[in-house]
């Protein structure tokens, strides 16, 4: 269509049609009791944090092998459990079999959670 400039493209209110669509249907299916069910294959990235530490380049650049990073969490400490970034639960490590592991001691809910990186 060829209008003349500085027109706008909006649409003459006697030429719209008003959208007709069947009402939802909002009644629970059979066997709908997860509502969830559908997300429950989702990846997401789990990480347990054992601590921070904020060093000058001049000190990274000194690390090697055997150096030690003293980390901002104390010896007994919970450990943070992220997924996908936000804090969701605390817990102590430990070993299962030859693998490292979490035992949750505290799992947060609503405001207690945090994104990883943001001041608590």
């Amino acid at each position: 269509m060829n209008e003349p400039k500085g027109q706008d493209n909006v649409p003459d209110p006697r030429n719209v049609t008003p959208l007709s669509a069947p009402p939802a249907d909002l009644t629970p299916q059979r066997g709908g009791g997860d509502t969830l069910s559908f997300v429950m294959d989702v990846p997401v990235e789990v990480t347990i944090e054992l601590g921070r530490k904020t060093a000058k380049i001049g000190e990274v650049l000194r690390l090697g092998p055997g150096s030690i990073l003293e980390l901002s969490k104390a010896n007994g400490e919970p450990l943070d459990v992220y997924v996908n970034n936000r804090l969701i639960a605390r817990g102590e490590a430990v070993v299962v079999g030859e693998r490292y592991g979490i035992r949750l001691t505290e799992v947060l809910v609503g405001d207690e959670r945090g994104v990883r990186g943001s001041k608590e």
